[in-house]
């Protein structure tokens, strides 16, 4: 198949997985692996990073107002050394320390996320571990929290969690959702702040392997093929997005979870299958 037709494919797969809670980067190695596409920059992690970079542009697109208040709150708090009265001041730094988990796990588990945790099988399991962790959370969260009743110590364990989807599977969306609702966040509050939060790790961690490319350790990237998955993405993750928002309004995540175990039996059939 046309490599651009693989870029197509796999950035509308990054888009809508991305924010959905089934693991985008568990999709982006199960899909080349049950298609049998094997060309080594589709199927790297630098493409996985640069098509979330396509996904951070919806999310600073969708979520526009948001930020163009909390970047200026958070650094009207950095000069008074203070939140006042203003809560954009406060969200802006919980976003911020929420995402130091993230930062330390990459640099410490970089080496480990590039090899040994892209595995098929690691995947389907941590799809399944990921999805019983959805489902408790859903069941068991008391949902009468909103965002602005969020702590220091309740948004670094969000982080914490956050950092627990560098594990393909686990779904950085999902865990991080899940832990919202563990706090007490109701659905759509607990996926509104997991979006915010992923808007600087996702920055941090494209700027890293943009520099990879740049300077020549991206593994055959090109152009057009960037362009095409990355246009994907943004497209795609525009609409998933909205629509999760909306489906969480008014719905449990039991359908996730379904398609979470639906997919890794899918994934285990397949690889037993490749493996006689």
């Amino acid at each position: 198949m046309d490599i651009l037709i693989q870029a197509f494919v796999m950035g509308v797969v990054q888009g809508l997985t991305e924010f959905l809670p089934v693991s985008s980067s568990g999709h982006l190695i199960i899909v080349p692996s049950l298609l049998g596409w094997d060309d080594a920059f589709i199927t790297s992690l630098a493409f996985s990073v640069m098509l979330h970079l396509g996904t951070l542009v919806a999310l600073l697109a969708y979520f526009r107002a948001d930020w163009l208040r909390l970047v200026p709150a958070g650094l009207a708090a950095l000069r008074d050394r203070s939140f006042g009265p203003d809560p954009d001041r406060r969200l802006a730094w919980l976003l911020a320390v929420a995402t130091i988990p993230a930062i330390v796990a990459g640099l410490l588990l970089n080496d480990a996320i590039e090899t040994a945790f892209r595995q098929v099988g690691l995947v389907a399991l941590m799809l399944v571990v990921g999805g019983a962790i959805l489902w408790l959370a859903d069941r068991h969260g008391r949902r009468d929290r909103a965002i602005a009743g969020l702590t220091f110590p309740i948004v670094i364990g969000i982080g914490a969690a956050q950092a627990l989807a560098l594990v393909p599977g686990i779904s950085r969306s999902g865990i991080s959702i899940s832990a919202g609702l563990f706090a007490g966040l109701d659905r759509e509050s607990a996926a509104r702040f997991s979006f915010l939060m992923a808007t600087p790790i996702t920055a941090l961690a494209g700027a890293y392997e943009t520099v990879k490319l740049v300077t020549g350790d991206g593994a055959g990237a090109s152009i057009d093929v960037l362009a095409v998955g990355m246009i994907a993405a943004l497209a795609s993750g525009l609409l998933a997005i909205h629509g999760l928002l909306r489906f969480l309004r008014n719905h449990p995540t039991h359908v996730f979870v379904a398609y979470r175990l639906v997919l890794a039996a899918v994934v285990v059939v397949a690889w037993l299958g490749v493996g006689r």
